[in-house]
């Protein structure tokens, strides 16, 4: 059954705008690169081909606005233009991401297009400045092209004209309007071997033509250099045609073919004996385009609510086969003398390891690596600090750091505010850098790593630091702190202020910061993320901040405890240790129980008290006491419980806000046998027992 006409443009319009997000996020990446490289003919022609790219796409899609300001733009981008004096390709470059970047959400939002004066105007100056400075009588502009021939093929070069015969390097530039690149290089070579013996070619097949513009050929032709100009000049195919005579290096002696064959089957040797221990072995740009276009092809596009079902199908195979588990179990029990037992036994282990194995492949495949939320950063660092009038640089490890795809854009917006405080409070202006002894430019540095179940992203700045003393004294000035509160909070204490709603250090708001939200953002999404933030800082020196969250957030390994009656599960990448106390072993600290544990004091929590927790069983009063030890970045406390049940991995359901009042409680799971388990939110315990405790009782 085929699908009705709207349909099929609908699901052509979704591939669109997320084909164009990473056109947008190519554009800015090749504009900080023009930056640094104001004439690089590479990036240039890398971003005529995205742009044209956006082009012919949201034309096929009717976006005609779109479609007609990148062939505005197309026609700008010329290595020509990048010559002209005053000419300022990356902010153009930049502004169009910019101007694409809002004019794809109001298509998606059906909303009215913004107006595109700016980049208008950036386009009618760059064609009017070039025309007004250019001499009268201009040079043609060489095309760019290497002839970085192998010895081998200069051998043929060289034995060729030993022959009499002329070499040639020809350079011919594919018209960027050619649609079809494979089928026009396979003219280009045909004419090529219709007008000599080709020695040498780049690239060698049509699979690498598809991303190269210029084919450079070593011609050996007795035809005169008009008519190869000539023949070369195919319409509509070669927009442009080098033609010059080969260089023969001039030796006393021509070597053997034999002995050059050996050298080179003798360095060919040598670099797959490097490669193979460990050195990376060099790469051809034929080559390379091939892996790229395999790469290509090998990708498939599907929509995340499809991996959700079939996640949330592999939870459901994961319950089933713990029912089955206990029910075999049972069986056990009632026929253990039953031939059949071993045959269940064994059928229920092949399950349970296929199952297994598929719940790691689902997994897999929402994983995404760190470096699609790192490629962002660049582009707002190179702002902020044009913004801020500073001089800062990016460092970024860490990329192919994988982890789950909602867990990623979840902290697409905590890291930004981070990234963006880092450029404007940490890192200090040039000439304070240099009278503190530091280098005029100031760097940030980026860095995602895994560490258990858990990945941490690190942001790293080499700044000024932060003054506890200062921060104190802010925070009575905004009312967060009354002056003897804050003169009982530690350094790292006090340094959590900043996550306060409404705390800020700048003195004055800016468009970059100072309104007291961002950082109280990034807390906030830790904890909906069962994630942890920890910051540290040294003055002078700088500041680093950690945000740890789970590596997925659709499974995870707990340990099950029960607390009047009920059952709960604990994160067991949060637990520390497990210990059992008596009675006097407990002591009351500013109305609070505490624990002395090797010379640690630790608060002690109950979950009946904290959320006034019913019990649905009478239970019998204890002697002992089973407490299980809770870290979360740097704090400590211990959970006190009723009894063990044991380890298990469950897979999270998530509760309506209707069913469970209690932020306490972050998800829930359901055993083999029906048992509803409540998983225990530990952020939200620790805030809950900071608000009603001193901090200082918490270790």
């Amino acid at each position: 059954m085929s699908r009705p006409p709207e349909d099929r443009g609908g699901e052509l319009r979704a591939l669109f705008f997320e084909s164009a997000n990473e056109i947008l996020q190519s554009l800015n990446e090749a504009g900080l690169e023009l930056e640094a490289r104001p004439s690089d003919e590479d990036v240039i022609r890398r971003v005529r081909r995205a742009i044209h790219t956006l082009k012919g796409d949201s034309a096929a899609c009717g976006f005609n606005k779109l479609s007609e300001l990148a062939h505005e733009l197309e026609d700008v981008l010329t290595p020509e233009m990048a010559q002209a004096p005053g000419a300022d390709l990356a902010q153009l470059v930049l502004t169009a991401a910019d101007s694409f970047g809002a004019m794809l959400a109001a298509y998606q939002r059906k909303a009215e297009l913004p107006s595109m004066q700016v980049l208008h105007a950036m386009i009618r100056k760059l064609l009017e400045g070039p025309a007004s400075a250019k001499p009268a009588d201009p040079q043609p502009l060489q095309l760019p092209a290497q002839f970085a021939w192998t010895e081998y093929e200069q051998l043929m070069i060289s034995e060729a004209v030993h022959r009499g015969e002329t070499v040639y390097n020809v350079a011919l530039r594919i018209d960027p309007n050619s649609l079809m690149r494979a089928a026009a290089f396979q003219l280009i070579r045909n004419v090529l071997h219709g007008s000599g013996t080709v020695i040498a070619l780049r690239p060698e097949d049509n699979v690498a033509a598809a991303t190269v513009e210029i084919v450079e050929a070593a011609l050996a032709s007795l035809q005169p250099e008009e008519k190869l100009l000539q023949r070369c000049r195919i319409p509509s195919i070669v927009s442009d045609v080098r033609l010059e005579r080969a260089a023969t290096a001039e030796a006393p002696e021509h070597e053997l073919l034999g002995d050059l064959l050996e050298a080179q089957a003798a360095k060919l040797a040598a670099g797959a004996a490097d490669s193979a221990e460990g050195a990376p072995a060099a790469v051809s740009p034929s080559a390379s385009g091939s892996a790229a276009t395999a790469v290509a092809e090998s990708t498939l596009r599907v929509e995340a609510t499809r991996i959700d079902a079939v996640m949330n199908l592999v939870g459901e195979l994961i319950i089933g086969k713990s029912m089955l588990n206990r029910t075999l179990t049972e069986f056990d029990q009632k026929h253990a003398r039953d031939p059949l037992r071993a045959k269940l036994a064994d059928a229920m282990a092949f399950q349970a390891r296929i199952l297994d194995e598929l719940h790691k492949c689902v997994l897999k495949i929402r994983m995404v690596p760190v470096e699609q939320l790192f490629r962002r950063f660049p582009r707002v660092v190179r702002d902020v600090a044009k913004q801020c009038g500073k001089d800062v640089a990016l460092d970024l490890s860490g990329q192919n750091t994988d982890l789950d795809k909602g867990i990623l854009d979840a902290l697409a917006e905590p890291l930004m505010h981070l990234v963006r405080n880092a450029v404007d409070h940490g890192i200090e202006p040039a000439d304070e850098r240099l009278t503190a002894g530091k280098a005029a430019r100031g760097t940030i540095y980026l860095n995602a790593y895994h560490q258990g179940t858990q990945v941490v992203i690190e942001i790293r700045d080499d700044g000024r630091g932060m003054d506890p003393a200062q921060l104190r004294a802010r925070a009575v000035e905004k009312g967060i702190l009354k002056t003897e509160e804050a003169k009982r909070l530690t350094d790292q204490e006090t340094l959590n202020l900043i996550f306060e709603s409404g705390f800020s250090t700048a003195s004055e708001v800016t468009e970059v910061s100072g309104r007291g939200i961002g950082m109280d953002v990034v807390r906030t999404v830790l904890d909906r993320l069962k994630g942890t933030v920890h910051i540290s800082s040294q003055l002078g020196r700088g500041t680093t901040i950690q945000l740890r969250a789970p590596l997925t957030l659709a499974s995870i390994q707990t340990l099950l405890f029960r607390v009047g009656g009920r059952l709960f599960a604990v994160p067991l990448s949060s637990v520390v240790e497990i210990t059992r106390i008596t009675d006097p072993e407990i002591h009351r600290v500013d109305q609070r129980e505490v624990l002395r544990l090797r010379e640690q004091i630790l608060t002690l929590v109950r979950l009946d008290h904290l959320s006034r927790l019913r019990s649905i069983d009478t239970q019998p009063v204890r002697k002992k006491h089973f407490v299980i030890v809770i870290g979360a970045a740097e704090k400590r406390f211990g959970l006190v419980v009723d009894s063990l049940v044991g380890e298990e991995e469950l897979v999270i359901k998530a509760l309506p806000a209707e069913i469970v009042s209690s932020d306490l409680v972050s998800g829930a799971s359901i055993l083999g046998d029906g048992t509803v388990v409540l998983i225990l939110n530990v952020p939200a315990v620790l805030s809950r027992l900071s608000r009603a405790t001193p901090l200082g009782a918490i270790a």
